[in-house]
Parts: C-alpha cells; sequence; structure tokens
C-alpha cells in the first residue's frame, strides 16, 4: 500500500509518519513539502493508493492540489486540518475523510483502514490507466489494452479502440499493469486474455497483430498463458 503524505510542515509530516509507523508499518510512505512536488511526481509517474494532504499549505494550498491530483490519479484523499470550518471544503473536491490536527492515533488508524478497505474493493473492480498524451490526460480501462509497444522514449498502447503514444518507460508500465500482462520481449508487454495463439518466436493478438516472443522467454510464457487460460 502506497501512502503519500503532503504537509509543508516538518512536525506535521514527522507525526503523521511516526503514527503509521506504529500501526501500518508494511506501508510504502513517501513525503512531500508541497502540493506541487506531490503533482510533479504524480506526473512522473507516482500513483499513491492514499494521500493525507494538509489543506492550509503556503504556495498551493490542498484543495487546489487536489483538484489537479484528481485528474492524474485515483488516490484517496485524506485531509489533514486544524480548522474545523475547511472540512466542508474538504469533501467539496471528493475526500474520502479527514483528520484534524494534532492527529489522533486512534482516529487515524480507524480512517485508514476503512481507506485501505476502499482501495481493495477498488482494485477488485475494472482498473483503469491514466495516461498524459498531447497536453491531455487520458482514463483508459486496464481491460481494453491489447498490447504495449516500444518506441524510443515513448510507448504506444494499442487498445481495442485504437492506438495512444505517450512518453513512459515500460519497465514503468509493466510494474503499473502487474499481473494479467507479460513482457514477452523487450518491446512488447502484451495483455494474456488478448492472447489468441503463439509459436516459438511470436504471438498473435485476438484482433490480428503479431508481436515477437523472445526465444529465452518462450517456456516461462507457455507456462504463465496455460496458468491463466486454467483460472
Amino acid at each position: 500500500m502506497k501512502i503519500a503524505i503532503c504537509d509543508d510542515e516538518v512536525r506535521g509530516r514527522e507525526r503523521i509518519r511516526t503514527l503509521l509507523e506504529k500501526e501500518f508499518s508494511q506501508a510504502q510512505t513517501c513525503e512531500f513539502d508541497s502540493g506541487m512536488k506531490l503533482l510533479e511526481s504524480a506526473e512522473n509517474g507516482y500513483q499513491p493508493d492514499i494521500v493525507l494532504l494538509d489543506i492550509a499549505m503556503e504556495g498551493m494550498d490542498g484543495m487546489e492540489t487536489a483538484r489537479r491530483l484528481k485528474e492524474m490519479s485515483d488516490a484517496i484523499l485524506i485531509f489533514v486540518t486544524g480548522v474545523k470550518e475547511q472540512v466542508f471544503q474538504a469533501f467539496d473536491v471528493g475526500a474520502f475523510h479527514y483528520l484534524m490536527k494534532p492527529v489522533d492515533q486512534d482516529k487515524m488508524t480507524d480512517v485508514l483502514r476503512r481507506a485501505m478497505q476502499e482501495v481493495e474493493k477498488r482494485k477488485a473492480a475494472p482498473r483503469y490507466l491514466l495516461v498524459k498524451a498531447e497536453g491531455s490526460h487520458h482514463k483508459i480501462p486496464v481491460d481494453d489494452i491489447l498490447y504495449a509497444e516500444n518506441s524510443g522514449r515513448k510507448v504506444i498502447l494499442h487498445m481495442k479502440t485504437g492506438c495512444l503514444e505517450y512518453y513512459e518507460r515500460m519497465n514503468h508500465l509493466e510494474e503499473v499493469l502487474g499481473e494479467g500482462f507479460y513482457r514477452c520481449h523487450r518491446g512488447y508487454l502484451v495483455a494474456l486474455s488478448a492472447v489468441s495463439g503463439y509459436d516459438h518466436d511470436s504471438i498473435t493478438i485476438s484482433q490480428g497483430d503479431r508481436i515477437y516472443l523472445a526465444k529465452q522467454k518462450y517456456s516461462e510464457f507457455v507456462k504463465l498463458y496455460c496458468k491463466f487460460l486454467k483460472e
């Protein structure tokens, strides 16, 4: 579970981090001292499951940060504030919940456990991939992706509805898509659900395309694909 802490006050971040370490030591936490830094990280592919976001920050406040973050992330937002009146603003941008400062251990534990349950529920539902191409953000259902093709510093997503090219590292895309996709060649990542056939050096996609299958990956692919079909 990836949890981002965004607060421009060192004490605020330290307080939340300490509480997280007590109850959720397995969570991967990442800290940001401004909304802009959180957004820049999201632009570069960081996808937290949950964001603990301070409302009153210098420069870009939590409200504006949340609005921009929602354009490129499905992260669950939990606002942290010292002013109760700000809570109503939080729900205007789709916050999951809020925490009052100073943050209470029991309250945070309860809210985070419910947030984590929501994360798991969302992961069980149809997933989406958020990508930025030609200046716009696109929300793509993962089930629509047939395969990804490496193209220099970009990847080309081949989907049921067409293609989309954008800046991305294939290694990172492989990590994000995870189970259900296989790196059959250094230049290709294929959705196992889209495979309609294969031989020793290629895979045929359901819509007719053929992509490379590295010889050294043939045995591993066959085992994985057969396991996928049984499940």
